[in-house]
């Protein structure tokens, strides 16, 4: 806006009245003056100048309640300053408005601001993850110390090592353990199955004839109707050659040779696994006084009747096995049948004993004798 001045005493006089700001007049007159020469125009006269209003930002766009200013630079408490120096480091002006404020955030965060962070902002998220400090490279010396410090101690390593040994030999247990209890059975049953095939139909097709017979060859079939026992009977008592291969063995060497079943008089003795190798002798301690045991030929059925048991004797007792067995309860010579086997269960320490007495001698001609039919 231009000011007005005070007139002066030269320009009173009739018709010479000027106005107070020649810029106004000249603008009124188009740039002449009526009634006064240009050479009785005088100077203008000085006037004090107003002085200028103090600068007032624009008002929001938002709003024209009343604000805060916002404090100069390094006034206020710390607070306010380090919030200031956060806000120019992120590029809101410290002096602006609060719509340029708003406008930096907008830019920062996004239109609805929502806006993924900012470097800065993400940086210090990390690093306030870490305890608010990023971890530094390691040196190439503390890496080779903290790879020596997580490598295990001797102690550890012995420790490991013997823990294996350990669960090795463990495991091979457990396999002998399964090789015993299961798979000697298996194959004991395989191979005394077969070997009473064999037998049957050679008796059925007469290749075989009664005799003497090869250490390891079968000759006869045993029954034990209660225990539900069918196994073959050979030549001998030879772990590998017969016992281990699920047969029965008959005593026919040396001081222990035993008579047959077809002889007139004597003690038919037999041997037999308790556990393991097809275990055919594992329950002949449940067999009572007077259950049926019978032994197949090819031409002739044995039957005997149980008699007595001894539970444990040595393995050296070998009067048992006499013409007229010792502890057997019999006083004069018969047909006689012994069955020994190991004991207790799973040991070899002593032995079981097991006797019978012949009942009846029956041709296979005549058929099955009762004690297999029923």
């Amino acid at each position: 806006m231009t000011a007005l001045r005070p007139e002066r005493e030269s320009d009173t006089s009739y018709g010479q009245q000027s106005y107070g700001a020649r810029g106004a007049f000249e603008e009124w007159s188009g740039g002449e003056t009526y009634g006064v020469s240009p050479q009785s125009q005088q100077p203008y006269a000085s006037y004090e100048p107003v002085p200028e209003e103090a600068y007032l930002p624009p008002a929001d766009e938002e709003t024209v309640a009343l604000r805060i200013p916002d404090p100069p630079p390094g006034s206020g408490d710390s607070a306010l300053g380090s919030a200031g120096s956060s806000a120019s480091r992120q590029g809101v002006p410290a002096h602006g408005g609060r719509a340029a404020r708003r406008k930096a955030a907008k830019r920062r965060h996004g239109r609805h601001g929502g806006g993924s962070e900012t470097p800065s902002a993400a940086h210090a998220g990390r690093g306030a993850g870490t305890g608010g400090m990023s971890r530094a490279p390691l040196s190439r010396v503390e890496a080779r110390r903290q790879a020596r410090a997580r490598k295990p101690g001797a102690a550890v390593v012995a420790s490991r090592a013997i823990g294996e040994v350990f669960i090795t030999t463990g495991v091979l247990m457990l396999l002998f353990v399964t090789y015993q209890l299961w798979w000697t059975n298996v194959r004991a049953h395989a191979q005394a199955g077969r070997e009473a095939s064999s037998l049957q139909n050679d008796w059925a097709s007469g290749k075989r004839n009664p005799g003497a017979f090869e250490p390891g060859q079968g000759f006869a079939i045993l029954h034990i109707p209660k225990l539900d026992v069918v196994v073959p009977i050979a030549e001998g008592t030879s772990s590998k050659g017969v016992l281990d291969r699920g047969m029965v063995g008959h005593y026919a060497e040396g001081a222990l040779k035993t008579a047959m079943p077809g002889d007139k008089s004597g003690n038919f003795g037999l041997a037999g696994h308790r556990n393991t190798h097809g275990e055919p002798f594992r329950y002949i301690n449940k067999l009572a006084p007077g259950d049926p045991i019978v032994v197949e030929t090819q031409g002739e059925y044995f039957v005997y009747k149980m008699a007595s048991i001894l539970p444990v004797t040595s393995p050296s007792n070998t009067s048992v096995l006499n013409p007229v067995p010792t502890g057997s309860g019999f006083t004069k010579p018969g047909r006689y049948i012994t069955l020994t086997t190991c004991t207790p269960e799973f040991t070899s320490k002593y032995r079981m004993i097991v006797w019978g007495k012949m009942v009846e001698e029956r041709p296979r001609s005549k058929g099955k004798p009762d004690a297999l039919v029923s």
